[in-house]
């Protein structure tokens, strides 16, 4: 391979970038000549917004400052390709930009969405009979990928949410007062990231009082009722992790139940937002006691001074083992973290075919969902506890994190 181009999709991550520095460094390692980077995902490519990596990440220094650097370096797009058929012109323009830049290999670091890129592009170079490998590079704070074992990105988001909700729990507890906190945490549909809250419990805290995940429909009078059987416990601070994307029986979100906004992006996803506003609100006029509602919105994702050092090495050895399979030849595959032992951890990388992975939700197991839909059992504490082991030291610069930032 002598010019490869990368691009990064969906939500950013604060280890992303930590698998663009594998592809980059890796790739320059044996021997490929020009790394190109898409400005904006599949979406830049598209307008040609096509920049030369080697112009602006020169030495091994700033490969380190990428790997620390939080939010997508080349910027990210939520653009959903359409189905091959019938839009054969644009599939057609893609290869043409490709061939024009004389592209070898396309990778591309991303979820679900982005795994369908991947999927739509290696299924079309071979039927048009093209060489060029596609490969898909595993990202995505809510771990919901098929077929791996988890995936890069959420073990700096577990351990950010385990450590906030840590540090609430402490806050809660300074007044000697009925309140009640709600912790709203990011999950559409899988509730891995509002699971780990369960990982702030420890001999020095007993962590949340309840956890709810979007896999079981959620119940507000039942959720009102057990903090209130907590309270007559005789315990004064409750604090209860809710997954944004709870809803009820009927499928309804419970953040639809107050005010919200209606955006929905191009991939037809409503904005979540709203659902501890929502449950703080209710409980105050229901219990009448102190209530509190925190959502960590994007600081989930962006927490680069809190990353797991397990997470960004993770994050970088799949971005190099992307080009090592692209090298020999593979196309149209993801590259996968396989576990082998919890403890000691070992995990070993792995590839499979895109279209196994591509558009599938991986949710939390059933049997870790506990006390009624209302707690994580250990299980859960096993699997996600070395994930977020160890931590990776910003470069500081007058007191701050220092970022590589390309460019306008």
């Amino acid at each position: 391979m002598k010019k490869i181009i990368v691009g990064q999709s969906g939500g950013p991550t604060s280890v992303i970038n930590s698998s663009l520095a594998g592809v980059y460094k890796t790739a320059r390692d044996i021997g490929v000549e020009t790394v190109f980077g898409m400005r904006n995902g599949i979406q830049g490519f598209l307008e040609e917004r096509i920049v030369d990596m080697g112009q602006y990440v020169r030495n091994d220094l700033d490969v380190e400052l990428l790997r620390r650097t939080p939010s997508s370096y080349l910027g990210s797009c939520r653009y959903k390709l359409p189905e091959i058929k019938g839009n054969e012109a644009l599939y057609d323009k893609i290869f043409d930009i490709l061939k024009k830049n004389d592209i070898d290999a396309f990778f591309y670091i991303g979820g679900n969405d982005s795994m369908d890129t991947i999927a739509k592009l290696s299924a079309y170079g071979k039927e048009k009979g093209s060489d060029i490998r596609f490969m898909g590079v595993p990202k995505t704070i809510d771990n919901d990928l098929a077929i791996t074992d988890h995936t890069p990105g959420f073990g700096s988001a577990a351990k950010f949410i385990a450590a906030m909700t840590k540090e609430l729990v402490r806050d809660s507890l300074v007044y000697d007062i009925e309140q009640v906190t709600v912790v709203e945490i990011m999950g559409r549909n899988a509730g891995w990231l509002t699971a780990s809250a369960v990982l702030a419990k420890g001999d020095d805290n007993e962590g949340p009082d309840l956890i709810y995940l979007p896999e079981l429909d959620f119940d507000p009078k039942a959720f009102t009722e057990k903090i209130r059987e907590i309270q007559k416990g005789g315990k004064k601070s409750v604090v209860a992790c809710v997954s944004e994307g709870i809803h009820l029986a009927d499928g309804k979100y419970v953040f639809e139940m107050g005010s919200h906004t209606d955006f929905v992006d191009s991939f037809g996803h409503k904005q979540l937002s709203g659902t501890a506003a929502f449950l703080s609100n209710m409980l105050s006029a229901e219990l009448g006691c102190k209530t509190r509602s925190i959502e960590f919105s994007a600081l989930q994702r962006c927490g680069a001074h809190l990353a797991s050092y397990t997470d960004n090495k993770e994050a970088f050895n799949v971005g190099g083992a992307a080009v090592k399979a692209a090298s020999e030849g593979e196309t149209g595959k993801v590259i996968l973290l396989e576990r082998a032992s919890d403890d000691p951890y070992v995990c070993a990388l792995g590839r499979h075919d895109v279209n196994d992975i591509a558009n599938v939700e991986k949710k939390v197991p059933m049997e870790w969902i506990t006390n009624g839909g209302t707690f994580i059992s250990n299980d859960f504490v096993r699997y996600a506890s070395p994930l977020i082991e160890g931590e990776v030291s910003p470069i500081m610069v007058g007191g701050k994190p220092a970022h590589l930032v390309l460019p306008k």
